[in-house]
């Protein structure tokens, strides 16, 4: 593994670039902001809202895709309360036993914004068969869910009227993918990775479940597309976690730390809704050789925050570490023993980074 020479994100992100210098392409992106002109692009955004104010009466003139969190909050605070438009929230709820946290979040950015929030629960049967599957198969055990993120506010959007489709960052440009355009444009989205297409008779054929349950997994057709203009925020304001995180407590977001503190983590208020789906985002590790504290590492580097040295503490301290709390709530819902998860989770360790299959810390000394 090769690490950024100012962050500590490896080359083995997919997706990632490094330059000459070894700076990797997210480290790039954040230089790039100090030569935008970000009174510029924000004006670009009210122009834009602008275009779309009032274009459905007294019905709603946007839609944001939520999921209760601090960026959720900021968001919907920007679009309702700065921009002065009428958005329409649509969320997807992954099944998983809910953090107390995740669960007043929820309710917190309708009742704080006075917004219609809409939630789509997805088929419980159908979820832990293609879950099993995607797991055992992949190692991607929640792409039905993350799929569904992405799939479900598009459709609802062309159901609504609501072409103005809002996302929070692009993930790739801010973050390292392959992806990675500076572009306001949110079309591309399910091109990043997290959702990417799967054989969908596969599925249907290993798994049993129906076309129909799988409807709504459906990207749109590029005519549909064309009427929706789905945007990033973080294109045209300067977009910062913990900038977000301060509004978004500010208006009534909870985040663990008075309820969990997570092995794997560093930081207590990013991804809380639910345990189980945290297994995910973790699997990046036997996988890559890191997962999200370096993503959170690697990203207070950047702010400012905290040293390369400091950061390189805190990977080595959590991100081999899976919580217990996400591996027993995954384990009950998928219907595993905690031997058979491990037994699964070995298998998708890549062994050019690791030792052996079991949990190890990666060759980290290359970072320093």
């Amino acid at each position: 593994m090769k690490f950024c020479k100012k962050c500590v994100m490896p080359d083995t992100r997919p997706g990632i670039s490094f330059n000459e210098e070894g700076i990797c392409s997210a480290c790039q992106a954040y230089e790039k902001r100090k030569t935008i002109d970000w009174d510029k692009r924000y004006k670009e955004l009210e122009a834009l809202c602008d275009k779309y104010r009032g274009m459905n009466g007294d019905g709603w003139d946007c839609a944001i895709a939520v999921s209760g969190g601090k960026d959720s909050h900021y968001q919907v605070d920007l679009f309702k309360n700065k921009l002065k438009m009428n958005p329409i929230l649509f969320t997807v709820e992954d099944n998983f036993p809910m953090t107390e946290a995740g669960k007043h979040n929820l309710r917190n950015i309708s009742e704080a914004f006075g917004c219609e929030l809409i939630s789509l629960k997805p088929n419980i049967r159908a979820q832990k068969k293609i879950m099993r599957y995607t797991f055992e198969k992949f190692g991607k055990p929640t792409w039905y869910i993350d799929r569904l993120i992405y799939t479900y506010p598009l459709m609802m959007a062309k159901k609504f009227n609501t072409p103005l489709l809002v996302y929070g960052e692009n993930v790739s440009y801010e973050y390292g993918g392959s992806d990675d355009n500076d572009t306001y444009s949110a079309r591309g989205i399910l091109k990043n990775g997290v959702a990417s297409d799967m054989d969908i008779d596969e599925i249907i054929r290993e798994t049993g479940v129906s076309k129909h349950e799988l409807y709504l997994t459906n990207s749109l057709s590029d005519k549909d597309l064309d009427e929706i203009d789905p945007i990033y925020v973080s294109y045209f304001i300067p977009w910062n976690s913990f900038t977000n995180l301060e509004i978004a407590k500010s208006l009534g977001f909870k985040d663990l730390s008075d309820e969990w503190r997570r092995q794997h983590h560093v930081e207590d208020f990013d991804q809380v809704d639910s345990r189980a789906y945290l297994v995910h985002s973790w699997l990046k590790y036997p996988k890559f050789g890191h997962q999200f504290a370096t993503d959170y590492a690697a990203r207070m580097v950047r702010y400012g925050m905290i040293t390369r040295e400091e950061a390189v503490e805190l990977v080595k301290h959590h991100d081999a570490f899976l919580d217990p709390l996400s591996v027993r709530d995954f384990c009950e819902f998928c219907g595993y023993t905690e031997e058979e998860f491990w037994a699964i989770i070995d298998k998708f360790y890549n062994k050019d980074l690791f030792e052996a299959a079991q949990i190890l810390t990666p060759p980290l000394a290359a970072c320093v």
